[in-house]
């Protein structure tokens, strides 16, 4: 799949290159992949299929050095992983609070594998760990270097909230402890801030707010929002499942189409589909069937980087009413920076992004009415739809553009150099 994190990963570190700083961008489990110019390094740390080796069968946990790096060559993960895999959380949750467990768990060889490349290889003057759910290794570095360690959190919790509850609690109580060794951590929102504040049990001021932004070179060639066709297309962009709201767009859509008067309107789907979320996407295509909209909708798959912005502005709005509280909201940026306004709920940083740019409209999270009557406030009326997409457009070309996004996070980052 083509993660967000990923992708917002790969353009940060591709422009603090672009503002002279020195990155090494690292991937854990497997290789990333983006739809970008790919600017991370050619090695795998925590390779994913030696680290599930090591947690089901104990001999892995002893292989020597050759056969290791074997498993975690880029190449060979590429290859197992090259079909899509199963990774439901919830069969997940011993291997998740052994990596939290790090030098204490089950893949401890590959914690003292990081550890070592950290200390006399990378020797960085600062450590930027993009998600807490891998940042178990930290412990142990700190009891070898001062290096500051910095840990974004984005969306940790929807991974963390999907385990067994007694899995849940441990891997949270693992967590809170190893705070303790990170010196502060990233959001790209205050409300996502408030949020990750109360659940990991973080003090606020340990958490500084960097906005989201995005790689917007190839955005700034797309036709302006005045010469988009009009037409009555509701777009949805992002992993087909509950979390993303998908049930409740579908549920918007079949009311909407019950009035005569929106009987033209169209939905385009767009985004991964995991295999453990297969059965939920058919049961809203089922849903939508049997409301007699079969010829209404169309599901486009995965879209690399070029089809993506050809999507954004071949619909006329696009909503994904999020179920948690969303971290990113990258597809806002995408879909905004394209000229599309946006129908999105309040949830974690989307209210901020739409608030800020003016480009959409906001509806109250579970309000069915509320969705609906947004959907049709803009699929009335094409000239505010164009005036919103062009207010959207501009604030995130002026102000989330990737030299911005660089900017803000150096800011953040020089306060914990040594």
């Amino acid at each position: 799949m083509f993660c967000g994190s990923c992708l917002h990963d790969n353009s940060l570190a591709r422009a603090l290159l672009g503002e002279g700083w020195d990155v090494q961008l690292v991937p854990f489990y497997t290789p990333i992949r983006t739809d970008e110019e790919d600017v991370s390094v050619d090695q795998v740390f925590f390779g994913g299929v030696n680290v599930y080796l090591q947690q089901k069968f104990w001999p892995f946990r002893y292989l020597p050095k050759w056969l290791d790096g074997f498993l975690d060559r880029p190449s060979f993960i590429r290859r197992v992983t090259s079909r899509a895999i199963e990774t439901n959380a919830a069969v997940l949750g011993s291997m998740a609070l052994s990596m939290l467990r790090g030098a204490g768990g089950n893949q401890a060889k590959e914690v003292r594998r990081v550890v070592k490349w950290l200390t006399t290889t990378a020797r960085p003057d600062l450590i930027l760990v993009t998600n807490i759910l891998v940042a178990g290794f930290v412990p142990a570095l700190k009891e070898q270097t001062k290096t500051p360690v910095i840990v974004t959190l984005q969306g940790d919790d929807v991974f963390l909230d999907m385990l067994p509850p007694s899995d849940r609690e441990r891997c949270l109580a693992q967590i809170r402890e190893n705070t303790r060794y990170i010196d502060g951590f990233i959001t790209h929102s205050a409300a996502y801030r408030d949020y990750m504040a109360d659940y990991f049990q973080i003090p606020e001021d340990k958490i500084q707010v960097t906005p989201l932004g995005l790689d917007t070179r190839d955005y700034r060639e797309l036709p302006t929002p005045a010469s988009k066709a009009s037409g009555r297309v509701i777009g949805y962009f992002a992993r087909l499942a509950p979390e993303k709201g998908l049930q409740h767009l579908i549920a918007a859509f079949i009311e909407l189409k019950r009035d005569p008067a929106y009987a033209d309107v169209k939905l385009q789907l767009a985004g991964w589909l995991s295999p453990e979320c297969r059965g939920f996407a058919e049961d809203q295509w089922d849903r939508l069937r049997k409301a007699g909209l079969e010829r209404d909708f169309e599901y486009r798959g995965v879209l690399e980087r070029r089809e993506k912005l050809e999507f954004m502005q071949s619909v006329d709005l696009l909503c994904v009413p999020v179920e948690h509280q969303e971290p990113k909201g990258l597809f806002a940026l995408e879909s905004l920076a394209a000229g599309t306004p946006v129908v999105l709920p309040r949830r974690g940083g989307l209210t901020e992004i739409v608030e800020e740019s003016g480009g959409g409209l906001l509806f109250e999270h579970h309000d069915l009415p509320g969705l609906v009557a947004s959907l049709k406030k803009l699929l009335d009326n094409p000239e505010l739809r164009q005036r919103l997409g062009q207010l959207g457009r501009q604030h995130i070309l002026d102000s989330r553009n990737e030299k911005k996004m660089a900017q803000n996070t150096i800011a953040t980052l020089r306060r914990y150099l040594i």
